[in-house]
């Protein structure tokens, strides 16, 4: 293993390791590969690609991909639910950090002397 490499143990924990060839997302989907493939095309998730061109999903893109698959058995067009999606996740995303700031700011003002 080269040096600086994660350790095969670590990408079992890893949300971002591409993990997911496209038959095996699309199989956890419930979903074709070409439901995905059109994820891709409206720029919702952006697969990796293996040594030999294949795509590779994460779990966080299966997540993801699985909120794109409800909206859109509810009967939302395709390019609508990947635009909700990235605005949700923009969303969850701006939340969190507000939190963290909040939790450094509150520290501040209660960390220091009386």
């Amino acid at each position: 293993m080269p040096p600086g490499s994660p350790r095969p143990a670590d990408n079992l924990d890893d949300d971002d390791y591409p993990a997911y060839t496209m038959g095996r997302a699309a199989e956890m989907l419930g979903a074709t590969p070409a439901f995905l493939r059109a994820l891709g095309e409206h720029r919702l998730i952006t697969p990796l690609r293996s040594e030999g061109g294949h795509r590779r999903y994460s779990r966080y893109q299966l997540r993801i991909a699985a909120r794109a698959r409800e909206l859109v058995d509810q009967g939302t067009p395709i390019e609508a639910a990947c635009r909700i999606v990235i605005l949700e996740d923009q969303l969850e995303e701006a939340q969190r950090l507000n939190e963290q700031l909040r939790g450094r700011g509150h520290e501040s003002r209660s960390g220091g002397a009386a």
